[in-house]
């Protein structure tokens, strides 16, 4: 082992599992557990479950995220925070195993949720989650190398979550998760194509065919803009039901600003605040409506 691979750190490894994604797997079950909350239905114990089955496969895709594209060689081109694999700083085994331990926490908690809810059908929708997950940039031929990353991600760290999450504790899927499931994927799939757009250069050069490769930087722009609007039509629809929802919409002075600099920006640099304020955003709006609904 070289000496670059034997300093890894702690740190490194924490820098690898990019905690700053993390929201991203809280607010569906934020939102999740205030549908349940709201019927009386709510169970600490299966939200915690939940949680951590919503952070460790989020964990587990940013690893297998680091070792797929470290080892095909795409990290070589990006102009973001260096990789555990792309640097060298990490055997990609190693990153691989950092994956696979991930995905196997997500598992037991998983299976954990499904016994005691008796939802025993979720074992299938899991295990298309482990599948999605991993198949992102890893295997033959990675969904994220054709430019679908972006529709996955709204169906599962948005929809499948948030619905998932209310569903377990309420017992039938209540309808305003749906909703509120499809505010939180438009936030996951803005935050995954500003990155693609950030790199959009950079993948081109690795033949990694992205949507934001795929349709443009300008289309990219749009269809940003429109995904970050998208969240406060559905808020609109669902205050007429909850009489605090409208105050969620304070959030989007920052929604605002974000589109802002996504049409102003002139470097790839530029965009990495971009991502950094579209996730701490979709945690805002996530608590505020899972506040709205609960009481």
């Amino acid at each position: 082992m070289s000496d670059s691979k034997a300093s890894v750190s702690f740190s490194d490894w924490i820098s690898g599992a990019r905690l700053r994604t993390l929201p991203l797997a809280f607010s569906p079950v934020i939102l999740g557990t205030a549908s349940a909350y709201w019927r009386d239905a709510a169970d600490l114990l299966l939200s915690g479950l939940a949680l951590l089955v919503a952070v460790a496969i989020q964990i587990g895709v940013n690893y297998a995220n680091d070792y797929s594209d470290g080892i095909r060689g795409t990290d070589d081109y990006r102009v973001g925070p260096a990789r555990l694999t792309g640097s060298g700083r990490v055997e990609p085994r190693l990153v691989k195993r950092a994956a696979i331990l991930s995905f196997a926490v997500s598992v037991v908690a998983g299976l954990a949720l499904v016994v005691l809810s008796q939802s025993w059908w979720l074992l299938a929708i899991g295990g298309f989650a482990l599948f999605a997950a991993w198949t992102y940039t890893g295997g033959t031929s990675p969904y994220g190398y054709r430019g679908l990353g972006e529709l996955v991600v709204f169906v599962f760290f948005g929809l499948v979550a948030t619905v998932g999450t209310a569903y377990v504790q309420v017992g039938v899927v209540p309808w305003e998760s749906w909703l509120a499931g499809s505010a939180l994927g438009f936030f996951a799939s803005a935050v995954l194509l500003e990155n693609n757009l950030r790199d959009i250069d950079q993948d081109k050069a690795a033949s990694k065919n992205t949507l934001s490769v795929r349709i443009g930087p300008v289309a990219s722009r749009v269809l940003i803009t429109v995904m970050l609007i998208a969240p406060y039509l559905i808020l609109a629809g669902l205050s007429f039901v909850f009489v605090f929802a409208p105050v969620v919409f304070i959030t989007a002075v920052l929604t605002a600003v974000i589109v802002m600099i996504v049409w102003r920006a002139n470097t790839p640099k530029d965009l990495i605040v971009v991502l950094q304020l579209t996730t701490l955003n979709s945690l805002l709006f996530a608590v505020g409506l899972g506040l709205a609904i609960a009481l």
